[in-house]
């Protein structure tokens, strides 16, 4: 023998790399969740209005459907220690290219998803790579590679191009009894993504690489694959969102992704749902209600009509205090 064969990390030590999702954090924005909607209710019912009306409801689920879908992609990146600020680009990038390859054919639906697909894992592909290989930040290799797509889209497009079926826009504003079709999407991709993360080897490398890469390298992980994975996942759920967006919007945009600001809003709703920013802990139920509680509070404030300038600033508030919150539990011995 020449040398000693190289060991694979059995399922069970992985398993013992992982730590456990924060259900602490889950648990307690479902809390917030839960009084939010309640203080809503108080006041409109102090106004002589009502907040829970079966509208107001299938709208709170219609706008939140693709910042969750972009959100459960960023939770995936995030566990494993990265982030993905390309996201707002790829989104815009994705809705032109799902618009422009239907060009208002039904029978082009298909291939534009494809293309999509295809177009979205490349660019999670790079900016895997740009991180694992040339070893650049995460903050500044994925910021840089959505700048290169914002200089192309800019380059080629002054506003909307392409056209989406009529057949295809069914996905943005149909519903099944109370639940809009959007909304199954968002659940479906969450559903696969919670169980990614805990029914599967990848899930479990996930975790281990995010808690503490050099542990996971020395017992046989590929560090390097489950990074790039976790951005590959994270942007083909950004180019999921393109697709719901172009499909409500009925074509696509050059800057549909920058001004819904998924890039920071999928991000303040992974950490409002108690994944550590640091990786390795948290998991998708948290991230889930990180966006309702966002979906809820802008509801809330579009309602009463409260100025856009004065909901950033509580949104900021909510954010920190939720950093503050979890912070101070995780020292608490």
């Amino acid at each position: 023998m020449t040398g000693q064969p190289r060991l694979r990390p059995a399922p069970a030590r992985l398993a013992a790399l992982r730590p456990l999702p924060a259900g602490g954090p889950a648990r307690a924005v479902y809390l917030a969740l839960a009084l939010l909607v309640v203080l809503g209710w108080v006041l409109f019912a102090l106004r002589g209005e009502q907040f829970l009306t079966m509208e107001n409801i299938v709208g709170i689920q219609q706008r939140s459907a693709a910042l969750g879908i972009v959100a459960i992609g960023q939770t995936m990146v995030i566990l494993a220690g990265s982030l993905d600020l390309s996201v707002a680009y790829l989104i815009s990038l994705t809705s032109l290219v799902a618009a422009e390859t239907m060009a208002g054919g039904d029978g082009m639906v298909v291939p534009a998803i494809a293309a999509v697909l295809a177009v979205s894992a490349t660019v999670g592909l790079v900016n895997g790579l740009v991180v694992t290989g040339l070893r650049v930040h995460a903050f500044i290799a994925t910021l840089g590679v959505g700048l290169i797509v914002a200089g192309l889209l800019d380059a080629r497009y002054d506003g909307p191009a392409g056209s989406v079926p009529a057949s295809f826009q069914h996905l943005g504003y149909d519903r099944i009894g109370p639940l809009p079709v959007s909304a199954l999407l968002w659940a479906a991709v969450a559903a696969a993504a919670w169980f990614l993360l805990r029914r599967t080897r990848l899930g479990h490398r996930i975790y281990a690489v995010g808690g503490d890469a050099e542990v996971a390298r020395l017992s046989g992980v590929r560090t390097g694959r489950v990074v790039v994975a976790a951005h590959v996942i994270c942007s083909v759920c950004a180019g999921i969102g393109g697709l719901l967006l172009a499909s409500r919007l009925g074509a696509g945009a050059p800057t549909v992704g920058t001004d819904g600001g998924y890039d920071l809003e999928s991000i303040a709703a992974v950490v409002l749902g108690g994944t550590a920013l640091a990786g390795g802990r948290g998991g998708v139920a948290g991230t889930v209600g990180g966006v309702l509680l966002l979906a809820v509070l802008d509801s809330v404030f579009n309602q009463l009509e409260i100025d856009s300038f004065a909901k950033d600033v509580v949104r900021g508030v909510v954010l920190v205090a939720a950093l503050a919150i979890y912070a101070r539990g995780r020292r608490t011995p």
